[in-house]
């Protein structure tokens, strides 16, 4: 019996070519879709979870007044960790942990390695990342260093790593005790080497309001971190931390414990690496589903429509004996045969896909992951659910045909105006108008980014990294590259002015009252400001005199500073712009108002623009700024690069553009926008591929009448619109139930952005235009091939 439904469902298949090529086509679709984007889900929610410990790791984030004005960051003093472990018992141990660019030597080897780590020797009591060779108590030794597989292969190639002696910032010498695995890319922990922490001058005090240190507890019972938090920060209210924190011009210093597993998708502060967002999961978890909707409602639509061609078959076997369960098991069994030959060519174009995927993503996604028992055993449960849903209402109808209504002419199922049909059709194109018109509106938000003016000039500037033995020889290595022609300035800072870190409480008398409030600072060089092309509006730039001669921190003599501060610090000080100069402030050290600039943008545009503060200091410089003339770009960088390993041989001569980090805060934006344009073209793609399926079944129909009508004198425009009409009303219907939601929808996501476009009426009004227009055409194509044959032709049996 099985054996006969296999072939009359194989026999209907290729009797149908063309509406099984558009049920499997469009089903391969929306499968590969949902595997695409079932890949990067589960990615993004498996993150930090091969840790053993995951659910009794938390990371510590502070919470500060100042003023009145609440600032977060997910670093920490040095004192948080040590501390709370001596106080509270539920604290089981800690590590913190600094990521700092280092050169790193062996022999003629020699780079600047960003991803280095300096961690406490309980890193790995805390964390699991497994050691293929030597010590995994690495940490416990000053000298020791722990590096990554790769960084062996790179510094050692295929020789024997451990023992090796590797040469940190061209002044301490490291062994190499342990060889680890390649952090995998679902961990927010990103290392290439690792040293111990007590290497750092900061680990020899401990202090709460430094906080430039991520760290980390490992505590007793993961579900009891609400509670420890609460008992952590009334310990914070004591009135001795109070007093400290008053100290430091802090209202008070608050903790959060953040689980570590929730870090990267609930978290707003970044640590190692950028977050992810679990509204970009949820968004894309809908996208997937809605594609599929789309998918399976076009098969269901076709099966309806298809009916009244079946109806001898099930009226001949009706009257053979089948009974209800045979007829409704071999329409199902034909549903369940396209959704399998569907999926299998759904895994075979995701696995050949997941590169370019992981191009749009920023992924490591590998085909390996679908070969697993649970993610086949989900894809078949997902094809057996798909095939049972989209088949099973016209089996039912099909099967429960009674043979009565099966010799009436013009029998057709889903009601006599196809109500069923068309509910579908509307709601594929609602689907399809919402994802158009949100993705009109990503795109020009992400547009607004990258042309909106930053009161700053990032094009053309070259960031070239500065190690300590290159800091040490600055200004020869300035003073030379600015005698090259194709060089039009160069300057130095210690944080780049598109992603401001260095965090300060600036104090202030405005004449009524003491002020203080945290500021951004930018350690900075002579000649920021035209570097940067930023505009001065009031005071002066800052001259050779301005930068300070340090002395010991104990000394009386400790410098007075000339601070340049933004517009929004000076207005939050209570001062215009002209007032601001000559006056005394502070951050920890005093200082001199001695210039106003324009505010620009030096964090995300989800952040308003905050206040800040510059001032010139060379020691604290980490990179060197050099503003390009447009011209023969490739051979002035050339020549920089001979001028540096003229003074710096034994480093690297590593750059990028300024630009590059500017465009890396809007990264999950961007991808946003393109995954966006993939996935709504595929939802218009799957919706038209049905309506043109429909509306060819339509027309082969409506064949006979559209004769009579030429006979009786129609044109060709009238049949056109004549059979276009009822599926352009349903798409107008479709477009005015989107407009609202995608409104809604679009409106809450632009909320996230301190500077963002509007949502304009005219968006909606051209994803419809589109739409219809789309729609409109596939209908036409099948009206404008019946209405063109010979009346003769098709009336001669009549």
């Amino acid at each position: 019996m099985f054996s006969n439904y296999w072939k009359l469902a194989l026999r209907h298949l290729a009797r149908k070519k063309i509406f099984s090529f558009i049920n499997i086509f469009g089903l391969t679709i929306g499968l590969t879709s949902c595997i695409l984007i079932g890949l990067y889900i589960t990615d993004e929610l498996s993150y930090d979870s091969m840790h053993q410990k995951a659910d009794r790791i938390v990371r510590i984030t502070s919470e500060r007044s100042s003023g009145g004005t609440i600032s977060a960051f997910a670093t920490t003093g040095t004192k948080a960790g040590p501390q709370l472990k001596r106080t509270f018992a539920e604290v089981e141990d800690y590590t913190r942990t600094l990521v700092y660019g280092s050169k790193v030597s062996y022999g003629a080897t020699s780079f600047t390695e960003p991803r280095f780590l300096y961690a406490d020797a309980s890193f790995f009591n805390i964390f699991s990342f497994p050691v293929l060779e030597g010590d995994a108590n690495a940490l416990g030794e000053l000298t020791n260093i722990a590096l990554t597989a790769s960084a062996a292969k790179k510094y050692f190639g295929a020789a024997d790593p451990l023992n090796k002696v590797l040469r940190i910032n061209d002044d301490k010498d490291y062994r190499v005790a342990a060889v680890l695995a390649d952090p995998p890319s679902n961990t927010q922990l990103q290392f290439d080497f690792i040293v111990s922490f007590n290497n750092l001058g900061a680990s020899r005090y401990e202090q709460w309001y430094t906080a430039n240190y991520v760290t980390y507890l490992l505590v007793r019972d993961g579900r009891r971190i609400p509670a420890l938090e609460h008992q952590v920060n009334t310990y914070m209210e004591k009135p001795s931390t109070r007093q400290n924190a008053e100290l430091h011009g802090t209202d008070y210093l608050h903790y959060h414990l953040e689980p570590l597993k929730r870090v990267h998708l609930y978290s707003t502060l970044e640590g190692f690496t950028p977050n992810g967002s679990i509204t970009y999961v949820l968004i894309l978890t809908g996208i997937a589903v809605l594609i599929l909707v789309i998918a399976g409602f076009n098969y269901t639509n076709l099966a309806i429509a298809q009916s009244s061609s079946r109806t001898g078959e099930i009226g001949v076997r009706k009257v053979l004996g089948a009974v209800r369960t045979q007829l409704f098991i071999q329409f199902a069994g034909e549903s369940l045969l396209i959704t399998m030959i569907a999926l299998v060519l759904a895994v075979i174009a995701a696995t050949q896909l997941i590169p370019v995927f992981d191009g749009l993503t920023g992924k490591e996604l590998h085909a390996s992951g679908l070969l697993r028992l649970r993610p086949l055993a989900t894809l078949l449960l997902t094809g057996l659910v798909i095939g049972v849903l989209a088949g099973a209402y016209p089996a039912l109808v099909l099967a429960n045909t009674r043979i009565v209504n099966i010799l009436r002419s013009g029998f057709r199922i889903g009601g006599g105006k196809g109500g069923l049909r068309r509910t579908l059709i509307v709601l594929q194109f609602v689907i399809s108008f919402f994802l158009i018109s949100a993705t009109i509106v990503i795109l020009r938000q992400v547009d607004f980014i990258r042309n909106k003016k930053l009161g700053l000039d990032r094009d053309h500037v070259l960031v070239v990294h500065v190690n300590n033995r290159a800091l040490s020889r600055y200004e020869q290595i300035k003073t030379a590259m600015l005698s090259s022609p194709g060089v039009e300035s160069i300057s130095g800072a210690h944080d780049l002015p598109v992603a401001a870190r260095w965090g300060d409480i600036l104090q202030a008398d405005n004449g009524r009252q003491q002020v203080h409030f945290p500021v951004k600072a930018i350690p900075c060089d002579l000649g920021f400001l035209k570097t940067m092309k930023m505009q001065l509006l009031a005071g002066e730039d800052f001259t050779a005199s301005d930068i300070p001669t340090h002395v010991d921190d104990n000394d009386s003599l400790t410098p007075v500073y000339r601070f340049i501060l933004n517009e929004t610090a000076v207005r939050k000080i209570g001062w215009t712009p002209q007032q601001a100069i000559g006056q005394k402030i502070s951050r920890g050290i005093p200082g001199i108002v001695k210039g106003v600039v324009k505010d620009f943008h030096f964090a995300s545009m989800h952040d308003e623009i905050g206040p800040l503060m510059l001032f010139a200091d060379t020691q604290w410089v980490r990179y060197m700024l050099v503003r390009l003339k447009g011209d023969r770009m490739p051979a002035t960088i050339a020549s920089l690069q001979t001028i540096w390993k003229g003074y710096s041989p034994e480093q690297a001569f590593e750059y990028h553009f300024l630009d590059e980090d500017y465009n890396r805060l809007y990264q999950t934006e961007t991808r946003t926008a393109s995954l966006f344009s993939i996935f709504a073209s595929l939802a218009i793609l799957l919706a038209c591929l049905g309506l043109f399926g429909l509306s060819a079944l339509a027309a082969i129909q409506r064949t006979k009448e559209i004769g009579i009508r030429k006979v009786l004198g129609a044109s060709l425009l009238n049949i056109t619109l004549l059979m276009a009409k009822n599926f352009v009303v349903l798409v107008v219907l479709a477009l005015l139930i989107a407009t609202p939601l995608a409104w809604l929808a679009v409106s809450r996501w632009l909320g996230s952005f301190a500077y963002r476009v509007g949502v304009e009426p005219w968006i909606f009004l051209l994803a419809g235009a589109g739409g219809i227009l789309l729609a409109f055409l596939t209908v036409s194509f099948h009206s404008l091939k019946v209405g063109s044959r010979n009346p003769s032709e098709t009336l001669k049996t009549e």
